[in-house]
């Protein structure tokens, strides 16, 4: 074929796929009147016969006008037709209140289906409008434009679902961000633009209302922040017995008074992940992670499968807060000392003060430091991450604590009681945890308070060394936390102090629960 008619055959293709756009528009602008017209008739009966049942497709052009059929949902299997990424929706669903869902219940959707038009994502790009926005609504007005798989807030995506299930919260409803702009400046930092260093979170997550005011306006398009900056102040009863005894010195501005008031910059992030960057991350293939996350999130995601183009994932965990102590502008400053304490959350000792573990006593002596540091001018930075039980679950948690005390609850056996329920030790996996100190500019830690070897490796193998780790100090680890962390320093957990043999760990051994 000669370069003349190639350029005929781009130029019909291309007139054709106007013409679909065009198409398009007008059958959702009948669409909507339509809808308009059954909300208008809805008071005197149904607009159109409730005796069939509507096809819902995956695969076809997207259709946003309701149905009767709101809800979408049928308990009637035979209803449920067998092709791929389809459902029909049964009349027994009207009894379940009517709802403006679009009429067609979308399951999936695949690369170039017609009317599927991804905001162009180029991940770490070092300007955010080149980059892209990060679009994941299913909104009627956005879903066309996704470039991200999942749901904005992690788990608590679901409480939003019955928000709007229960019709306290409008289908329709969009944030007014006004007065809602970051606390404080944070970056931008050289970091934010490398796809290696960041691959866990949107960088850009916390100017999304109004870096791409414009888009959201003029395409009407649906994107919410993944990151929220604020101050605040911390009240600790531990921390009122610091100053007591001396351990804190009121300032009048990072300690504010003699009840160890504090005050705070705190940052709100829930995770975005650059899935190819994730996979390389724990050395694995790019279609291995995905297919794993799809199945044993029970097929929740089905475009994890369909949607190879799209390379960004919200999953429905939890995500991180960081506490930063002093000016946080010292964070990103290599002449300025910093103390960083990474805390992973654990509701029974951090929240209800249980003795069985160290992590509440090295919680607050981490806050300490950290505002030491930044009272002798550095910054302190305590990150808390929503990973309880060692990402476990806190219901494997307690079936551990159990097994550990109906046996003996010696430390030589602490690991295997996790292992023979859990099947590992642990799956923090802190492979992903140092993004966060990319994203906050940290290219040095002065004083590193944890003992973990797996935090240790993790951020050095990021770029950022430790210059000092600090150990918990054996006067605040509680008697029934010895099983705990004699352990963990058997297993290579930093310490000065001394590690024990087999034998020695062996005699290591935990309160019964008649004690």
């Amino acid at each position: 074929m000669t370069v003349t008619g190639m350029d005929e055959v781009r130029d019909a293709l291309k007139s054709i796929a106007q013409s679909q756009t065009q198409l398009l528009s007008a059958f959702e602008s009948v669409s909507q009147r339509v809808s308009e017209l059954e909300k208008g008739r809805g008071a005197t009966g149904p607009s159109r016969p409730t005796n069939g049942t509507s096809r819902v497709d995956s695969d076809d052009v997207l259709d946003p006008s309701p149905t009767p059929l709101h809800a979408g949902y049928t308990t009637d299997p035979s209803l449920v037709s067998a092709e791929a990424g389809t459902q029909q929706a049964s009349k027994s669903a009207a009894a379940i209140g009517k709802l403006e869902f679009p009429s067609r219940v979308i399951l999936t959707t695949y690369p170039k289906q017609i009317g599927i038009n991804p905001f162009p994502m180029e991940w770490g790009h070092a300007d955010p409008v080149k980059r892209g926005p990060v679009v994941v609504s299913r909104n009627t007005s956005t879903i066309r434009r996704r470039n991200a798989i999942g749901a904005h807030s992690g788990s608590y995506s679901i409480y939003y679902a019955l928000a709007v299930a229960s019709r306290e919260l409008p289908l329709d409803h969009k944030p007014d961000f006004t007065n809602t702009e970051p606390a404080v400046n944070i970056g931008p930092f050289p970091q934010w633009g490398d796809k290696k260093k960041i691959v866990a979170m949107d960088p850009w997550g916390h100017q999304v209302p109004w870096l791409f005011k414009d888009v959201m306006e003029n395409e009407n398009v649906d994107l919410r922040p993944t990151i929220a900056i604020t101050k605040a102040h911390m009240k600790l009863p531990e921390l009122e017995e610091s100053v007591r005894s001396g351990r804190l010195v009121p300032d009048g501005k990072v300690c504010i008074n003699s009840q160890g008031e504090l005050a705070v910059t705190k940052v709100a992030v829930e995770p975005v992940w650059y899935l190819p960057g994730v996979a390389e991350r724990f050395g694995i293939d790019e279609g291995t992670l995905r297919r794993s996350l799809f199945e044993f999130t029970g097929g929740m995601y089905p475009e994890l499968i369909t949607r190879a183009d799209i390379k960004v994932f919200l999953p429905p965990i939890g995500g991180l807060t960081v506490y930063i102590f002093g000016d946080p502008a010292k964070m990103s400053d290599s002449s300025k000392r910093l103390a960083l304490r990474i805390h992973d959350e654990c509701n029974g000792s951090d929240v209800f003060g249980s003795d069985i573990c160290t992590c509440r006593p090295y919680l607050i002596f981490g806050i300490e430091e950290a505002v030491k540091e930044a009272q002798n001018g550095g910054c302190g930075v305590v990150i808390y991450f929503r990973k309880e039980g060692r990402a476990l679950g806190e219901v494997t948690k307690y079936l551990v604590y159990n097994a550990r005390k109906r046996g003996e609850d010696r430390a030589s056996d602490y690991f295997k009681r996790t292992e023979n329920i859990a099947g590992v030790k642990d799956m923090r996996f802190q492979a992903l945890m140092p993004d966060i100190l990319h994203w906050l500019g940290i290219t040095k830690i002065d004083r590193m308070l944890s003992m973990s070897n797996m935090k240790h490796d993790a951020i050095v193998g990021q770029g950022i060394p430790i210059h000092e780790r600090v150990e918990l100090p054996e006067d605040l680890i509680p008697a029934d936390s010895r099983v705990e962390i004699d352990a963990k320093i058997t297993a290579g957990y930093f310490t000065t102090g001394h590690r024990m043999t087999d034998d020695e760990l062996k005699a290591v051994q935990g309160r019964i629960w008649e004690e």
